[in-house]
């Protein structure tokens, strides 16, 4: 997946949400979420909401709620639609620009760490380093077959980046079931080092996971750390 930030002109000419910031958030906190017409009211209020998000620290909350209540209503505009097509495109154009500087800001700062993490870790007794840039520290070594990139495989896994923040796991749960190939390139090459019942750490650089585009809660150049238990080939050949 490659996120992108949505244009807010098209968004807020569409008639979307956002409850903005502020401090009148009780009276919201508050609303009945009891029939299927206010549970409704309010799933179409959240999906409104995360797509203007990116613009919630510019959004006016009075002037936002008098324009669904104009629309509502069916009321005439308190603005041409001339002034209005101009103003919403500076805007959305204004929002996608500064959050486009953030993104980059964050690239930036992520490939800082994942170079200083990856340097470290490289350096630490039982970490070895492929050609790729993969880092690996075997915790337990298993004695199964090896799954080769056609393998669907059933494993635990944890994934953390470099400030220790857990952005997935399957612990807790059942483990998780899938094609070798069908992974981020890292992970892949990972589990192609790996016997059936080894417990491996690795470290993956961006290049090889999710690169600039990041992914989710994956920021853009993040480099990323999993801890890995290949419990089994489930069509092994």
């Amino acid at each position: 997946m490659t996120p992108s930030t949505p244009r807010l002109g098209v968004l807020l000419a569409s008639f979307t949400f956002l409850a903005c910031s502020g401090d009148a958030t009780s009276d919201y906190e508050s609303a009945a979420m009891e029939t299927n017409d206010q549970k409704a009211s309010y799933g179409i209020g959240l999906n409104m909401g995360g797509q203007l998000a990116a613009a919630k620290d510019r959004l006016d909350r009075m002037a936002l709620l008098r324009g669904i209540e104009d629309g509502l209503q069916g009321r005439d505009p308190q603005i041409s639609d001339g002034e209005m097509q101009q103003i919403l495109m500076q805007f959305g154009n204004e929002v996608e620009s500064s959050a486009n500087a953030e993104r980059a800001a964050q690239g930036e700062a992520n490939r800082v760490a994942g170079e200083a993490y990856l340097a470290q870790n490289g350096a630490k007794t039982g970490v070895t380093t492929t050609e790729s840039g993969l880092q690996y520290e075997v915790l337990r070594v298993g004695d199964g077959e090896r799954p080769t990139r056609e393998s669907t495989v059933r494993l635990h896994y944890r994934g953390t980046l470099v400030d220790g923040t857990e952005f997935d796991t399957s612990y807790g749960g059942e483990p998780a079931v899938f094609m070798v190939s069908g992974v981020i390139p890292g992970f892949t090459e990972a589990l192609l080092l790996m016997q059936v019942g080894s417990h491996y750490r690795i470290v993956i650089p961006s290049l090889i996971a999710y690169g600039p585009q990041g992914t989710g809660r994956i920021g853009p150049n993040s480099t990323l750390i999993f801890e890995i238990e290949l419990l089994e080939i489930v069509d092994a050949e």
